[in-house]
């Protein structure tokens, strides 16, 4: 499976963006795609996640109400409207995939393929 993220640049806060992650290769229903991120000098963390299926959603409590993932079937494609944003949202986003469900969908241990990254500066 590979993941190809895109959308990252540079904006004024309060501003939005809109990342793409282009998913090609094998996969199946079980899986899971998930939104992460890591500011310099911080550990990755988890965004949002969303199933196969596009059917189950789950935010980091950072992302409600500001975020919101989605499946475009047609392309592919596992995408992250980000709207509202803050500098402390500046960060390299990772695109993630697991090959199975589980309750550690905010774990990014459990995922087993991984994007490039794009960079999200977010300016004051």
């Amino acid at each position: 499976v590979q993941l190809q993220a895109s959308g990252g640049g540079l904006v004024q806060a309060g501003g939005s963006l809109r990342l793409s992650c282009a998913v090609s290769g094998r996969t199946s229903r079980s899986y899971v795609m998930g939104w992460f991120r890591q500011a310099a000098g911080k550990e990755r963390e988890f965004v949002s996640a969303i199933s196969w299926s596009g059917d189950t959603i789950y935010y980091a409590d950072s992302a409600k109400g500001r975020f919101t993932i989605s499946r475009d079937f047609a392309k592919n494609t596992v995408d992250l409207q980000m709207d509202s944003l803050r500098p402390e949202d500046t960060a390299v986003y990772y695109c993630a995939a697991k090959r199975h469900y589980s309750d550690n969908y905010d774990s990014n241990q459990e995922y087993n393929y991984w994007g490039q990254g794009t960079l999200v500066t977010v300016s004051s």
